[in-house]
């Protein structure tokens, strides 16, 4: 007695109970609480009593679970179910980020500099213009990136909440209900089943058969056996098998799943597959304009030494004019470097998956991964469950083969058939069976309204009891379950036995499943008025008959029989059953499902049904959707394993290298309303984010190479660059950034999904790309070249400002000449060009813009102003890039062997004996 009181001494100054706790009329406190299950302590389990004393403790009937009233104390005492994060990074974070790269520091340095030059040898305000016209500049560019980046992760964030969203089954008030996993709170009763996740820390009450994954907590592959033996369950694992209630002991970070949260910062999103690609592409052309620019810097001093050698004192003497050329032949090779690395690729690509995350979720599609909207735009073959994705999942029991016949319960006809045909011993078995040998519950609301919480076959089978009751007026009795054997899909059954009111509550067995399986384990059959009879083989025939009769209407058929078990009913029989009724189930089709497989077989796409039904059932539905056509194939395993899908999804990845997109619950894309046709949207956009990054490379490649271009031959031949810093770096703009918004933000079209899917080893830049790049990039330096060198006397330019009027006039031409990406095959530019408003939008400001740099901003940007006739020239020039565009698509691009290069690398679907 002695070392108990010493033992709970010692335990009361470890946790002590909080005054709140105790006035709550609490007696644990949560710190020990959380550490029993944590530390597995089963030592401290048996100090508290076991789970009924924690109950006690906690305040709580294990029947009647929390009264809704006290959940609010509860949270306030023991914690609320919410993981504390990391703070979201604030616009100033983004702010500092965009600003430390590198060439913008440098450029930044040089403005200061020629800040300070400028002011010594010009003086106030004149002095000042050039570099802080360039700090503006980067001040504008630093601006617009920090905030594009803010947007994404306040985007990324609201994604992130709705992905964590989980309703859960309680048992509060003495109801069973749905709450959301973060209204959970210690002294909640949990239900739950295959598949769910265990929201909290807790400890096991009762269950059957129940197994759980902890693998993300413990790294360990095994299956964890959870029982009376083990009761500790951790929040944020997996129920791999069986049912069971929880007590809910922690939540939140005082669980194992909070504390591991604590200690691991979750890292952001991984690169996709094509930023990975794109940085390839990038790293190549930031090489070349470090090419460029060291060239056009090496021409540019080479022309000015030669120039300085032959003038009056030499190289020998040097004035501060001197310096401040030399700092500006320098910071035009870094504006060079600036302008050619393409630091918009990432964020064109992260923008585009970005919002084409956003517009699915509108659409009922959950992106979990950056990565998976992309992969979906190359997804050559589609495999679907057909329970609640190709048909509504809500299931009714449309026939049932009882008493020798098929009846059709979808008409009142048919039931009392049915009703009539059977007698009060049938009727009572056939819903003892119903009722019990069920892995669902039909629970009394608050109303008084009969609502059952399970699966839709359970719940088709249980609607049918409720119906049968009402019908027959006799209701089934409540009985003791001796021991329940869960479904399992491996078995295709579930069992239970029961003490039966109707056997004078003597052990009896009900097995119910796959027709097939419980067929193949009865040996007698049930007649109308509740007699049994040997199954004959003639009489097993003529049921096999009926279920395939079933199966062929597509049907879902199940079987249910029962044996009496002799003895205390401790094991469940494995064969001598009496075969009761056979259930056949309809699960409609939804709404669009034909259409949509339409849409896949148009677009390249291969649709596979995987299934565990009846062989078939399976083609019946497989039929009635489009997916097996009259030269397709049905495959039927020996039997149907939980992994099998698994197999022959790595299959069709290894062997056949097709890109795979399996829709399921646990996958990175989540079909929020299981509706296939939402997954043709998912693979619709992701072609749309892989043809928007290719028009906006073809965008980027084309300025590059002219920019980089004009200003090394104007170097070359006149030893200045006609394109300032300023306006390099507002061409840098308007391509990484503001391109980025145009063109990585437009949505899909229906002609994207009637052609096939890339592939894998296909080039990102495509031939046809090539074709518009080089084309459109010959066109823009032969008339650049033209009014660099004769544009004074073509354009009657004349006066003492001849030079800057020229430059400002080219810079303004070369700005105009870049509306020409939008599309890369279609002639027609403009079709759909309202469709996406960012587009207009960004093209407007850009054309706004323009105007008020060339017309209000010339001190800074080194632009004067243009008359009207002048910029109508430029838009004419710029207009003719269109017809160019136009006639380089009418020139054919030779395909490959082994491809065809179109715009977007889609190769064709074969067709005739190639297509085999």
């Amino acid at each position: 007695m002695a070392m108990l009181r010493s033992s709970s001494a010692v335990r009361k100054t470890e946790h002590p109970l909080p005054e709140l706790a105790r006035q709550c009329g609490f007696s644990v406190s949560a710190e020990e609480l959380a550490s029993i299950v944590r530390g597995h302590d089963t030592k401290s389990l048996r100090f508290h009593n076991g789970v009924d004393g924690i109950a006690r403790k906690v305040a709580v009937s294990l029947a009647d679970g929390v009264k809704s009233d006290d959940a609010g104390l509860r949270a306030e005492v023991y914690g609320a179910n919410q993981y504390t994060e990391k703070p979201p990074r604030t616009f100033w974070m983004f702010l500092w980020d965009a600003s430390q790269d590198m060439t913008l520091l440098l450029l930044a340095f040089c403005a200061a500099v020629s800040v300070a030059i400028g002011l010594a040898t010009e003086g106030w305000p004149s002095g000042m213009y050039d570099g802080v016209g360039i700090m503006l500049t980067i001040l504008l560019v630093v601006m617009i990136t920090a905030a594009s980046d803010y947007k994404q992760s306040l985007q990324f964030r609201d994604l992130d909440k709705e992905k964590k969203k989980i309703d859960v089954q309680v048992t509060r008030d003495g109801y069973r209900q749905k709450v959301s996993i973060y209204d959970i709170v210690v002294g909640d009763i949990v239900h739950l089943s295959i598949g769910d996740q265990v929201p909290a820390d807790g400890l096991f009450i009762d269950g059957y058969s129940f197994v759980v994954d902890e693998s993300s907590l413990s790294g360990e592959s095994e299956p964890v056996h959870v029982s009376t033996a083990n009761r500790f369950l951790l929040g944020g694992t997996k129920v791999q098998d069986g049912s069971a209630r929880m007590l809910v002991t922690a939540v939140g970070m005082r669980t194992e799943w909070g504390n591991l949260m604590e200690t691991l910062s979750q890292g952001g999103e991984d690169e996709t597959p094509l930023q990975v690609k794109l940085n390839g592409v990038a790293t190549i052309i930031g090489k070349i304009g470090l090419a460029f620019a060291v060239l056009t810097f090496t021409v540019l001093m080479a022309r000015f030494l030669l120039g300085k050698a032959g003038a009056p004192g030499g190289l020998l003497r040097w004035r501060m004019v001197d310096a401040l050329a030399v700092l500006n032949f320098f910071a035009v090779a870094v504006t060079i470097i600036v302008v050619a690395v393409p630091e918009g690729l990432p964020l064109a690509v992260t923008l585009s998956l970005a919002f084409a995350m956003k517009k699915l979720m509108q659409e009922r599609a959950l992106v979990r991964h950056l990565s998976a909207c992309e992969t979906m735009g190359s997804a050559s073959c589609i495999c679907t469950d057909k329970t609640g994705t190709l048909t509504t999942n809500h299931m009714v029991v449309e026939k049932i083969w009882a008493s020798g016949a098929a009846q059709t319960m979808s008409n009142a006809k048919g039931f009392d058939q049915l009703t009539s045909s059977m007698s009060e011993t049938f009727a009572k078995v056939l819903l003892e069976g119903v009722f019990h040998c069920s892995g669902s519950e039909v629970v009394r609301g608050k109303d008084g309204r009969h609502t059952i919480m399970g699966t839709p076959t359970e719940t088709a089978i249980l609607e049918f009891g409720l119906a049968v009751e009402k019908r027959a007026r006799i209701e089934h009795t409540g009985a003791g379950k001796l021991k329940v054997e869960p479904f399992n899909s491996v078995k295709k059954t579930m069992a239970v036995v029961i003490a039966s009111p109707s056997a004078g509550g003597r052990p009896r067995a009900f097995l119910k499943g796959a027709s097939e399986v419980v067929l193949s384990r009865c040996s007698l059959v049930l007649d109308g008025t509740g007699n049994v009879e040997k199954l004959t083989d003639a009489k097993a025939k003529r049921v096999a008959s009926a279920i395939d009769a079933f199966a062929c209407e597509a049907l879902r058929t199940l079987c249910l029989a029962y044996q009496d078990v002799d003895g205390g009913g401790g094991d469940i029989p494995g064969e001598g059953y009496t075969l009761i009724a056979v259930f056949g189930i309809k699960d409609p089709l939804r709404p669009g499902v034909r259409e949509a497989v339409a849409t896949c077989h148009a677009a390249g796409i291969n649709v596979r049904m995987v299934t565990g039904d009846n062989i078939n059932t399976a083609k019946a539905i497989a039929r009635e959707c489009g997916i097996l056509t009259d030269d397709g194939i049905a495959i039927e395993g020996p039997e149907s394993l939980p992994l099998d899908k698994h197999t022959l999804v790595t299959n069709l990845r290894g062997m056949f290298n097709e890109v795979v997109a399996v829709a399921k619950e646990n996958a990175d894309v989540i079909i929020m309303d299981d509706n296939f046709s939402t997954i043709i949207n998912v693979a619709k956009w992701g072609r749309s984010v892989y043809i928007n990054i290719q028009k906006f490379v073809q965008f980027q490649l084309t300025v590059n190479v002219v920019a980089l271009m004009v200003n090394f031959i104007s170097a070359s031949f006149t030893g200045s660059a006609p394109l300032t810093i300023v306006q390099l770096l507002w061409v840098n703009l308007i391509m990484d950034t503001l391109g980025a918004l145009a063109l990585a933000t437009e949505p899909p079209n229906d002609a994207m999904m009637k052609r096939p899917p890339v592939g894998r080893g296909d080039n990102f830049i495509t031939k046809v790309m090539w074709r518009n790049i080089v084309g459109q990039s010959i066109y823009q330096l032969v008339v650049l070249g033209v009014l660099l060198l004769r544009g004074k006397s073509l354009l009657q330019i004349n006066g003492p400002q001849a030079d800057s009027l020229l430059n400002t006039f080219v810079f303004n031409t070369f700005v105009f000449c870049q509306v020409n990406s939008r599309e890369m095959e279609k002639i027609n530019v403009f079709s759909g060009i309202f469709s996406s408003w960012i587009f207009s939008a960004v093209v407007g400001v850009t054309a706004g813009f323009q105007v008020i740099m060339v017309e209000l901003l010339g001190t800074f940007a080194n632009t004067v102003h243009l008359s009207g006739k002048l910029w109508l020239t430029s838009l004419l020039i710029g207009s003719v890039g269109l017809v160019i565009g136009a006639i380089l698509k009418c020139i054919p691009v030779e395909s490959g062997s082994d491809a065809s290069d179109r715009h977007d690398g889609y190769r064709p679907i074969p067709t005739g004996p190639s297509a085999v």
